[in-house]
């Protein structure tokens, strides 16, 4: 695609952009000449090029940026008429700033523009703006998803947000906004618990509403006084388990004990649990430890190897705690067809995750053993671990996790990816 691969070979950069390119680089950055410019505009608007008269409403020109960074980035010129002609636009400098506040308060995430001012012969200026849609989806203030086709910008229609988001499989999946949710499809026991920790005089303030208080208090719902729209996140952490296992079934958890050391023996039990993540993380650990003994400290004494009957294993307690509250709060949402599974043998409790395996291996992956994290849905994974949310997870991360179950069992935990799947294997003592 020709016009796309010019578009690329260009960057429209601010003024402190460039000065800071050229301190570090000690070379003038590059300019955008005019006669480059003008051959873009030249071939009219396409897919990747939007050409705009002026800047006289924020709301669609935050619809036209969203637009085209979610049709992986484009180009959009201020100061051209519809007829192709350089008009130039009046204040260029005030056009650059509002730009700029549009992609930092109109667009959720926001967007970094790369803006450049071209003068003419004439006396006439544009301002261009390059978008790059690195951190896709990317939306409006209210809460709406646009694609670009050819000339034209097109909302994405609610029944087919789920599928789009699938295909470029978002790290951000859980601030997508969900519309078909109402108030009454939150735990209050759970919303309200959570709150009152933190104000004791909360639960005694009649004013408090579930759409205020995720919206303006937890920044986990969008849309105006009218519109209520809450996020993922908002859903699995304050969500009615029923309401979860309707519209995000993919969330749930299958929990499996197997009668010998691999998949390849005999289930003797296998469930399902779906619903928000407090009710995931509790019962979780209730169905381990019907098959395991979670203790704080290593047993004194080891079990009889010749006993007819062998014994339970036995696991350090915070250990397992953090790897199934990392397995809730770090999974890859977005994919759909790898369930989160903690399969349970004689010997060991394997926890599989779907996370994608590009860009994750192997730097990533080892990186993690020190506590450097590529952090999936850090608004769920900070709620989720406060005390005030009521699942008291233990402190330390994977590194305590691989420190303590090593020195509790003697054993190395295993820790690997393959095929959008993120492993942990803890064996017991």
């Amino acid at each position: 695609m020709p016009r796309r691969k010019f578009r690329n070979s260009q960057r429209f950069e601010s003024l402190n952009e460039r000065s800071f390119q050229e301190y570090i680089s000690n070379q003038p950055a590059p300019q955008t000449s005019r006669s480059e410019l003008l051959r873009l505009i030249r071939g009219g608007e396409d897919t990747y090029l939007e050409l705009k008269v002026k800047l006289s409403n924020p709301d669609k020109i935050a619809k036209g940026i969203v637009a085209l960074a979610n049709t992986d980035g484009g180009t959009m010129i201020f100061g051209v008429s519809d007829q192709l002609r350089v008009e130039g636009v009046r204040n260029a400098e005030g056009v650059q700033e509002e730009l700029a506040r549009i992609c930092r308060e109109e667009i959720f995430p926001p967007v970094l523009p790369l803006l450049d001012c071209i003068s003419f012969d004439n006396g006439r200026r544009i301002v261009a703006l390059d978008i790059e849609g690195k951190r896709r989806p990317y939306r409006t203030r209210d809460g709406r998803f646009y694609l670009r086709f050819g000339a034209e910008k097109r909302e994405v229609a609610r029944e087919e947000l789920a599928v789009w988001l699938d295909e470029i499989r978002p790290l951000v999946y859980e601030n997508i906004p969900l519309p078909n949710v109402g108030e009454n499809d939150f735990d209050d026991t759970i919303l309200w618990s959570f709150a009152g920790a933190f104000d004791d005089d909360f639960l005694n303030n009649d004013l408090y509403q579930t759409s205020t208080f995720l919206k303006k208090d937890l920044l986990l719902a969008i849309g105006n006084a009218d519109d209520f729209m809450p996020t993922v996140a908002a859903v699995l952490l304050f969500g009615k388990n029923e309401k979860v296992a309707e519209i995000l079934p993919h969330t749930s958890v299958t929990l499996a004990r197997y009668s010998g050391e691999n998949g390849n023996a005999q289930v003797i039990e296998k469930i399902v649990l779906s619903g928000n993540l407090l009710s995931l993380y509790e019962s979780s650990q209730r169905f381990i430890q019907r098959y395991c003994d979670l203790l704080r400290e290593k047993p004194k004494k080891a079990g009889n190897k010749n006993a007819p009957i062998q014994a339970r294993s036995s696991y350090h307690l915070y250990s397992v705690r953090e790897a199934v509250a990392n397995a809730l709060i770090h999974r890859d949402l977005a994919l759909r067809d790898i369930p989160t599974r903690i399969l349970i043998y004689d010997n060991a409790i394997e926890i599989i995750n779907p996370r994608r395996t590009n860009g994750f291996v192997p730097p990533a992956s080892r990186a993690i053993r020190y506590g450097i994290t590529q952090r999936l849905n850090p608004q769920i994974a900070s709620i989720f671990t406060k005390r005030e949310y009521g699942t008291n997870v233990p402190r330390g991360g994977l590194p305590m996790l691989l420190r303590q179950s090593r020195l509790f069992s003697g054993q190395k935990v295993e820790v690997y990816t393959t095929n959008d799947e993120f492993k942990l294997k803890i064996y017991g003592a």
